[in-house]
């Protein structure tokens, strides 16, 4: 890949989590390449993507993009297909969403690391669109439009060479959906910088770090720990927020967004790490277990392949209120290492992923060079 001209996609960049950190750890593998995102929030993310080429879709033109961007899901793959790739000989997109769908090159070779199919056409539609979500417009119009999203979604899995997977659920669902297989490289967490504190923690509150969406069950916690009287600090936003909170009793506080320090001191002195729903991977797992913090876990998605279940951590079986409390109230009669909660999240360091995912892309390139 020496000479080669690499190109990287992402969805977009309004944010920084966990995709984030993925597209980060690929810059640096390929520190000169541009990034093509449908739109970019300036001083959104870390300063060395900041600082990189990036190009952006017609979207970023788009009147109140910032506040409603979701308003233009129905141009996502038409933006994705604006992007003029063809000067490229490697392009690796990071997607969740429409980044796969670009149009490379005939010659070039396209690696896509797929954080989750789309989630709110697939295997989250009910969560965000089901019973009681949408009101007589929305009926009239959300299905269709998903319905089409899923045709394009699978026809333009076809333009991926290889498929990446953060996760073994992920590349199930690869498999499902697109009839693909998908290697799977778990995604970087900065376990140099989320470390132990030196200080004794205080484990007076249970900790949440997420979006505010639904599909990551929120409302199951805060119902939860409303009726349990425990303290619990939930960090992050997204349109839920507001119906949350108003649901919430007084020991249940909405931190907003945090990061760096402040994030990583609720971290280190949180009693447990609380994952309600079930995640594709589920980054901030590893962060708190990075700083010794145990986690409680909905016993399905990524949440089983970074915790073990009686030494790192707690699983719960069913999405229900009854079933979280009774975990609540079994770790509370358990012990857990910090050191050994530690040395699980290190299986998933930073170098970890870049020295598997260059690998990954080294062998393919030769395969690729190597066809008649």
């Amino acid at each position: 890949m020496h000479n080669a001209r690499v190109a990287l996609v992402h969805d977009w960049l309004t944010g920084r989590r966990g995709g984030e950190k993925v597209l980060e750890a690929l810059a640096e593998i390929f520190p000169q390449a541009p990034i093509f995102t449908l739109f970019h929030f300036k001083g959104s993310q870390a300063a060395e993507i900041e600082a990189r080429q990036i190009e952006t879709s017609f979207l970023q033109r788009m009147p109140f993009l910032k506040r409603h961007y979701r308003w233009y899901l129905p141009l996502f793959p038409q933006a994705a297909e604006s992007f003029d790739l063809q000067a490229f000989d490697l392009v690796v997109s990071s997607s969740h969403c429409v980044a796969k769908g670009i149009i490379p090159h005939p010659d070039a070779l396209h690696v896509s690391y797929i954080h989750s199919p789309v989630r709110y056409a697939w295997n989250q539609y009910w969560a965000y669109f089901g019973l009681g979500k949408l009101g007589p417009f929305s009926r009239l119009l959300i299905p269709g439009m998903i319905h089409a999203l899923r045709q394009w979604d699978v026809t333009s899995a076809a333009r991926v060479d290889h498929f990446v997977a953060n996760a073994g659920a992920v590349a199930r669902r690869i498999e499902k959906y697109y009839r693909r297989p998908a290697e799977i490289i778990h995604p970087p967490v900065d376990t140099d910088f989320f470390t132990p504190g030196e200080a004794a923690p205080s484990r007076a509150f249970d900790l949440i770090v997420t979006a505010l969406v639904p599909y990551k069950k929120v409302d199951l916690a805060v119902a939860a720990y409303s009726r349990s009287g425990r303290p619990l600090k939930i960090v992050g936003d997204g349109p839920d927020y507001k119906a949350l909170k108003s649901s919430a009793k007084s020991n249940v506080e909405f931190t907003g967004p945090l990061s760096g320090p402040d994030l990583r001191a609720l971290y280190r002195d949180a009693r447990l790490y609380l994952l309600p729903g079930e995640e594709d991977f589920g980054i901030s797992v590893v962060e708190a277990q990075a700083c010794g913090t145990p986690v409680v876990a909905f016993g399905r998605g990524g949440a089983t392949e970074t915790v073990r279940d009686g030494e790192t951590g707690l699983f719960f079986e069913r999405p229900l209120v009854e079933s979280l409390l009774a975990a609540l109230d079994k770790f509370g009669g358990l012990t857990f290492n910090s050191r050994t909660v530690r040395e699980q999240a290190l299986r998933f360091s930073g170098p970890n992923f870049k020295s598997r995912m260059s690998a990954f892309l080294r062998d393919k390139w030769r395969e690729a060079k190597e066809r008649p």
